[in-house]
């Protein structure tokens, strides 16, 4: 190839790339005005003391040493890890036993995949508004239940025993979304392998042991990552249902006390450290999970 004829490939291959960067320099430039500059800016101030009001000020780590130390954050951290142990684990089972129950071939599903999907699209502040009507201890709907029956109800909304119970059982009111999830996941398991289990003579709960949950394990896996990441950032909820983590901070979740710490103490420095720490255990947790499924996740074609 000729000289002149390699400067003008060389020409238009800038070119090009000057046009590819120009389409893409919106999704950049929001990148680093929403991302990176934000998450830049988090890491400093969990270094500073810093209130929004006023300049902020380098103290070091004055922040997590201060949050090693403080009560009311080793509470908060307890709170959140026992809603997400069993609301995680309860939703998962919830949401897959629905997905195999609305997975059958029989009239009208359509209905009721659709009446079961509903849930998950109130929105979170009348959710916690109508919950509150459903656990009232005195005139709520599940005690009225409980009583027809003979059992007597706790008073879900000021008993420290049955306060996080109350938000986990709510909790499974959304699995709606991870059951379609499940859902689609269930009609790419080749029908061959039930064929093939039922000629073995596999019954209902061995076809769903070694083809069914083996085969939507992937998807069990990114629900449980999602669930991880939701369940650890509960906010809404609890601080609409539960003012101040009443009763006797049963209910004061991570991201409560980060935002009392923010926006009420105006303590955004230790807020930020406490933004960091939730990100490192988020992270670790996600990655553990990735590590404990390297054995246990099975891909089609892998």
């Amino acid at each position: 190839m000729s000289q002149p004829a390699r400067r003008r490939l060389s020409a238009a291959a800038r070119s090009e790339r000057l046009t590819a960067l120009l389409f893409v320099s919106p999704w950049i430039v929001g990148f680093l005005l929403f991302e990176v500059y934000p998450l830049s800016m988090a890491a400093y101030y969990s270094f500073c003391d810093y209130s929004v009001l006023r300049a902020p000020v380098w103290i070091g780590a004055m922040n997590y040493t201060g949050l090693m130390a403080d009560d009311v954050f080793w509470k908060s951290l307890a709170n959140t890890g026992f809603y997400a142990a069993l609301a995680i684990p309860f939703g998962m089972v919830v949401a897959i036993g629905l997905a195999l129950l609305l997975n059958t071939k029989v009239r009208g599903m359509a209905v009721y995949r659709t009446v079961f999907f509903l849930p998950s699209l109130v929105p979170t502040i009348p959710l916690a508004v109508l919950w509150l009507w459903v656990f009232n201890g005195e005139h709520g709907v599940l005690n009225t239940v409980l009583a027809t029956v003979g059992v007597k109800g706790p008073n879900w909304l000021s008993d420290v025993n049955w306060s996080k119970p109350a938000l986990i059982l709510m909790a499974l009111w959304g699995a709606g979304n991870a059951m379609v999830i499940y859902l689609a996941g269930l009609q790419d398991v080749p029908q061959e392998m039930y064929e093939a289990a039922e000629l073995d003579g596999a019954r209902w709960w061995a076809r769903t042991r070694h083809v069914t949950l083996p085969m939507l394990s992937p998807v069990i896996l990114f629900n449980g990552i999602m669930g991880i990441i939701g369940a650890l950032q509960v906010f809404a909820e609890p601080y609409v249902m539960f003012p101040g983590g009443a009763p006797a901070r049963s209910t004061y979740f991570y991201t409560m006390y980060l935002f009392d710490n923010a926006f009420l103490y105006h303590k955004m420095g230790y807020a930020c450290a406490m933004g960091w720490i939730m990100f490192v255990i988020i992270l670790g947790l996600t990655l553990l999970a990735l590590r404990l499924s390297e054995k246990h996740v099975h891909y089609q074609g892998a």
